[in-house]
């Protein structure tokens, strides 16, 4: 998309971390400053992404709000280099000349080139008005909080503590980063595509030949999926338990496989550490723990070491509450709560603090609500339909209804017959809050995401491209 500069050569033996800020006012707001990043990475490594915050317009009052952002990415460019890229990537998403701080379809300005001191007339690093715009420092916050400003040797922390914030609203969680993804929350719903590597699933859909979970996984992203999830242990209720290495001997080939295919990003459907630092180590992106980080302490401190995106999954699943029916499979009917949204909410909050006291990076963890785990089907029901309560938790929320249990008993139907309610679950739950979704039926399914982001979102798909009606 852009063309990388003969003078990255010159500079590519030394790299660099640069700050820079991001706005726009016009048109698809949002998709402007993916874009943007989009731009960036093609020609530098993002390592930090703000959320996003929509501000009232500087200077020129009369004009749409901004949506602004802040990205820390490492460099090989030269500062007047990177500057240039920068104006290249505005003008290839159509900036055009305009008045004095006026309105603009994006905006990218070079805040901090490491700790470089420029002052000539077109280049000034540190941008010299950034330390009075509560709308630059308050996405800086998010990701160079304790980066040091090289004139007032002050950090952005004690040079915000200086101006008034109060006014910046928040738009968007952060997006998380997994491997060369970026889950830009708010925009769209995700899809996970289910690939277990198991003989005994409980959706019949095990596979242990490699050929084979290769060729599900690629269709899977040809039909939709923007993440593909490995499990080497079915979770169903009364499955026998794997051991560590019997789950890497399942999952590893599986892995390594599909990231030699290019496929991914990749999620690890593991509560073990030992199995999830095989998984890493061979290309996985993403821990994903039906268990939260209750089952295995070292979990936790693995995925901080590794900085990699972390599902916690709300579980109470006990072999003694679960009853089986041979056309319908296994379902809870034991399991009670005294409040079931504030049970839920608070086993999540115990999950969540045991990743920051592990220091997980707050925007690497994303959280299950566990349908279907440890829950009676009365129970799944009204939680889908409240999911909405889960934002207080201010995290992205992945809902995992596919092919479900509760789906059977309450339409009874096989496993094998459970799209449509799938499909309805889904639906309700992008309706609820849902950022992304857990399925085996990518092809329908992901069809249903976009049918519901389209209504849900204001968004409207054309051609595979989107383009939000109100940004």
């Amino acid at each position: 998309m852009f063309s990388k500069s003969k003078a990255l050569v010159v500079y590519c033996l030394t790299v660099t971390l640069a700050t820079i800020a991001l706005g726009s006012n016009l048109g698809d707001r949002h998709g402007q400053l993916i874009a943007a990043i989009d731009g960036l990475r093609t020609q530098a490594r993002l390592v930090d992404l703000s959320a996003i915050y929509q501000t009232e317009p500087w200077g020129y009052v009369d004009q749409p709000a901004y949506l602004n952002a802040a990205c820390v990415i490492e460099t090989g460019y030269a500062p007047r280099e990177l500057f240039g890229l920068l104006k290249q990537i505005e003008t290839k998403l159509g900036r055009e000349p305009t008045f004095r701080y006026g309105p603009r379809t994006i905006d990218l300005d070079l805040l901090l080139y490491g700790d470089a001191t420029i002052d000539e007339p077109d280049l000034q690093i540190p941008h010299p008005h950034m330390t009075e715009r509560a709308f630059v420092l308050r996405p800086v916050l998010d990701v160079a909080p304790d980066a040091i400003h090289p004139v007032q040797q002050r950090s952005m922390r004690q040079l915000a503590e200086m101006i008034d914030l109060s006014g910046i609203e928040r738009w968007s969680l952060r997006p998380t980063l997994a491997a060369d993804f970026v889950f830009h929350w708010g925009r769209m719903t995700y899809v996970m595509g289910i690939l277990n590597i198991t003989p005994d699933s409980f959706s019949g859909d095990g596979l242990l030949a490699i050929d084979q979970a290769r060729a599900q996984a690629r269709q899977m992203q040809i039909d939709g999926a923007h993440v593909i999830d490995i499990g080497g242990e079915s979770t169903r209720p009364g499955a026998q338990h794997v051991d560590a290495a019997e789950e890497i001997r399942r999952v590893i080939p599986v892995i390594e496989a599909l990231r030699s295919d290019g496929v991914g990003p990749i999620s690890i459907d593991t509560y073990k550490s030992e199995v999830a630092r095989a998984a890493l180590d061979a290309g996985a992106a993403i821990v994903n723990d039906v268990w939260g980080l209750r089952y295995d302490p070292a979990l936790a401190d693995l995925v901080a070491k590794r900085s990699v995106p972390l599902i916690v999954m709300h579980n109470r699943s006990k072999p003694q509450d679960a009853a089986f029916e041979s056309r319908l499979g296994g379902h809870y009917v034991g399991s009670t709560y005294e409040n079931l949204l504030e049970d839920v909410k608070r086993e999540l909050t115990e999950s969540m603090q045991l990743a920051q006291r592990a220091h997980i990076a707050a925007q690497h963890v994303i959280i299950d609500p566990g349908i279907g785990f440890g829950k009676t089907v009365a129970h799944n029901l009204e939680l889908l339909d409240r999911i909405d309560e889960l934002r207080v938790l201010d995290r992205p929320i992945l809902v995992g209804p596919s092919r479900k249990s509760f789906i059977g008993y309450t339409l009874d139907v096989p496993v094998d017959q459970r799209v449509e309610g799938t499909a309805a679950a889904v639906a309700i739950a992008i309706t609820r809050g849902a950022d992304m979704v857990r399925v085996h039926d990518v092809a329908p399914l992901a069809r249903v995401v976009r049918m519901s982001d389209a209504i849900v979102r204001n968004n409207i798909y054309l051609a595979g491209s989107i383009v939000k009606v109100n940004g």
